[in-house]
C-alpha cells in the first residue's frame, strides 16, 4: 500500500472553508454532519503530517550533532 502524502497547505485551507460553512449555520443537519466528519478527517491528516515533519526535524537536528540546541515549542496556540 502506497503512503499517501497530503498537501498540508491545501488541507488547512479546505478545513478553514469547512469551518466557515459550518459557522454560517445554513446547512441542513445531515449535510452539516458530513462536513463535520470531513473536517475531523482533515484535522487528523494534518496532525499526522505535522507529527511526521516534527520527527524528521528531530532526526536531522540530532544527526547534525545539535541535539542540545533543539528547542521544543508549543504548537497548540
Amino acid at each position: 500500500m502506497a503512503k499517501k502524502t497530503i498537501n498540508l497547505e491545501k488541507s488547512v485551507a479546505d478545513l478553514e472553508t469547512l469551518v466557515d460553512e459550518l459557522e454560517a449555520g445554513d446547512l441542513p443537519l445531515e449535510k452539516a454532519m458530513k462536513k463535520f466528519e470531513e473536517g475531523i478527517k482533515l484535522t487528523r491528516e494534518c496532525q499526522k503530517a505535522l507529527k511526521e515533519a516534527e520527527q524528521k526535524v528531530e532526526v536531522l537536528v540530532k544527526s547534525a550533532g545539535g541535539e542540545e540546541s533543539l528547542e521544543l515549542f508549543d504548537i497548540e496556540d
